[in-house]
């Protein structure tokens, strides 16, 4: 009877589907110092990049080999490619972790995390709020960098063609649509990041722990591919899948590399995610 009792004493008009709506969380993420830096660190890149062909002469192959590298400066959408290149295996992995993991760990280092919970926001729907602002935000940064790269590009190189190292081009039309193919694949590739960040954050009262444990576990992976003793075992890292999308900006593009790598992390993934959801389910909130 005492549980039905309590269970009925809610206030009118409480929706527990309406506390901490997204647009509240995004507000607070948008104002938050750590967000405006990363975003301009992100924007950025591309003008030191600029700056630093201009200085030192346009990229050139080595020994007679022409990589992505050496066709930066042949357009705006081949600069666009390179600065993802560049920043694919760690720089972009800094701001998913980031956004990911400093989010329950920060309210619980603010000690805001119990009030917010006797609000009450629904434990299940806070992690909901905050884990779709975190991934919307990481998804906004890798949208950023291509798209600050393709202007700054354009601006110094021209709008043309993408000239693929191996042979060929593709024109400007698709070679914006392959573009974004590689912006979604390097999201997807980054799920892992994000939700090892995350379940780290719902285990923890110190963001920088689980921002840098997530980073540092992503370096490991790295680290491991390039053990070639491993073989196929490499198959089942996130690591070893995370440049497929090279195969996007060919003529004829493979699909099956960013097939496997997609399978890889969606799978490790979910798990981490609904490790993170069950765990704080169950956690003495205190802070």
């Amino acid at each position: 009877m005492s549980t039905l009792a309590e269970s009925t004493e809610v206030a009118s008009g409480y929706r527990a589907g309406r506390t901490l709506p997204l647009r509240v969380e995004l507000a607070r993420q948008l104002k938050r110092r750590r967000t405006l830096v990363m975003g301009g660190i992100l924007a950025a890149l591309p003008f030191v990049l600029a700056v630093a062909f201009a200085i030192g002469g346009g990229p050139g192959g080595r020994s007679g080999r022409v990589t992505l590298m050496d066709t930066a400066t042949a357009s705006g959408a081949n600069f666009a490619a390179v600065n993802l290149f560049v920043s694919a295996g760690f720089l972009l992995v800094i701001p998913v972790a980031l956004f990911c993991g400093d989010t329950v760990a920060s309210e619980a280092s603010w000690s805001s995390l119990r009030y917010l919970l006797a609000a009450p926001v629904p434990r299940a729907r806070l992690l909901w709020s905050k884990l779709v602002v975190g991934l919307g935000l990481s998804l906004a940064a890798m949208l950023l960098l291509p798209l600050v790269a393709l202007v700054v590009g354009t601006a110094a190189y021209g709008w043309g063609p993408l000239e693929i190292p191996t042979g060929g081009a593709l024109d400007a039309g698709t070679a914006a649509q392959r573009l974004l193919v590689v912006v979604a694949y390097i999201f997807v590739s980054q799920l892992v990041t994000a939700a090892l960040a995350f379940w780290l954050s719902t285990r923890t009262d110190a963001p920088l722990g689980a921002v840098g444990g997530a980073v540092g576990l992503t370096i490991v992976g790295n680290v491991l591919d390039a053990v070639t003793a491993l073989g196929h075992w490499r198959d089942f890292l996130p690591a070893h899948w995370q440049y497929a999308w090279a195969d996007a900006v060919q003529p004829h593009p493979e699909w099956s590399g960013m097939i496997q790598g997609t399978v890889v992390s969606v799978s490790y993934a979910l798990v981490l995610f609904a490790l993170a959801f069950r765990g704080f389910a169950r956690k003495d909130v205190v802070s």
